[in-house]
């Protein structure tokens, strides 16, 4: 029997590789014999870049960049040289777990170490860069990331402002003279999990704003500058920002890779299945287990599980679920063609209990679902 773990990962408790190598052990001290593909799959957020590293064996790229903030943090990238190709995650450089809760707040905050990483993966030869966008602390349209790529952002005055969110507003022009000229040579693909619009009640934002520490007010003005901005690109590149999905991804990083590194904006899963070349490995599979950390109406927008159940259908091999929560029924989760699905939180004392002891549950979780298939 052939079995593809091909997971997410358990946020704060396991990683997408840990799950894969408990639920192999359990699996294989019931059914010895059993065929065991390891998978571990992200969907573009933070984490991504270890789960590139984990199938395609790439080299880690150390090296100084400015953190959201504008501090100097060491911070790494991956890069594959036999296909001169770069994985960059925008979280290394510019997201919030780079800051203290008293420090997150995506007013003041800039993308310019993305665009340092893009830039020494430029100049270290790359042809093809990959950029995951989750997990952002930032609001600034990209425009951090393009400044350190050579775009000069001017007020009326024609002064330089300083790439943050809250100095959208100020910008009159974007000079383009002085970009980096390898910019150019390079396909950009940009992962991105969502379909907000760059500005509006469902845009950058209002949506994901106070997640990252802006007030109200603050809200309202990184909104207006947002749109500004938009109206400005417009009349520059010839560029409509609100009328494609996905531009206000990362507090408009989505967007801003569009105009200032012509990028392409691909699904996370989608892309990293490319990637791992994940379908051709999984054609011939009897079960495909996949999970992450709380299986609920939001799993099936973009997410991992999403990504797997796509191609499990595609193929017609039944899916497993192991999560550390679920909150839907049964009938809603075969909908979708998920035909066997547990929870840690089920079988736990209560969350903290499930999560502290996540490793022990899991391997529960995997020997009774072993069991099942083998009577079957």
């Amino acid at each position: 029997m052939k079995i593809v773990l091909a997971p997410d990962k358990f946020k704060g408790s396991l990683s997408g590789i840990e799950f894969c190598d408990i639920t192999a052990e359990a699996i294989l001290s019931i059914m010895p014999n059993a065929e065991i593909i390891k998978m571990p799959l992200s969907d573009g957020g933070d984490g991504t870049i270890d789960i590139l590293d984990y199938h395609l064996e790439g080299q880690r790229i150390k090296l100084k960049v400015t953190d959201p903030l504008f501090r100097q943090i060491e911070v790494s990238y991956l890069y594959i040289s036999s296909s001169s190709t770069a994985f960059i995650e925008m979280a290394a450089a510019s997201g919030m777990a780079l800051l203290k809760a008293e420090e997150q707040n995506c007013y003041n905050t800039t993308t310019f170490g993305t665009g340092e990483l893009i830039k020494d993966a430029i100049e270290r030869g790359a042809k093809t860069i990959v950029l995951g966008i989750g997990g952002s602390a930032t609001n600034d349209c990209g425009i951090g990331m393009a400044a350190a790529l050579g775009y000069r952002f001017l007020d009326k005055k024609s002064v330089e402002i300083v790439p943050i969110g809250k100095n959208l507003i100020d910008i009159d022009k974007i000079d383009d003279s002085n970009v980096n000229v390898g910019l150019s040579k390079i396909t950009f693909k940009v992962a991105c999990d969502v379909t907000n619009p760059l500005y509006g009640h469902e845009g950058a934002a209002y949506v994901f704003g106070p997640q990252k520490g802006a007030s109200k007010k603050e809200v309202d003005l990184l909104n207006i500058g947002l749109e500004h901005i938009a109206k400005v690109i417009l009349n520059q590149f010839n560029i409509d920002l609100q009328k494609i999905k996905g531009t206000g991804a990362a507090g408009g990083m989505g967007g801003g890779s569009l105009v200032f590194l012509n990028a392409n904006l691909f699904s996370g899963i989608d892309l990293v299945k490319e990637l791992v070349d994940f379908d051709n490995k999984i054609k011939d599979a009897n079960w495909i287990i996949t999970g992450e950390g709380k299986l609920d109406s939001q799993t099936f927008s973009g997410k991992t599980i999403s990504g797997v159940l796509v191609s499990g259908k595609r193929y017609k091999i039944p899916i497993a679920v192991f999560c550390g929560s679920i909150t839907l029924s049964e009938s809603v989760l075969k909908e979708y063609g998920v035909l066997y699905a547990a929870a840690i939180l089920d079988i736990a004392k209560d969350v903290n209990d499930a999560i502290k002891n996540s490793r022990i549950y899991l391997k529960k979780i995997a020997e009774k679902f072993t069991l099942h298939i083998k009577e079957l």
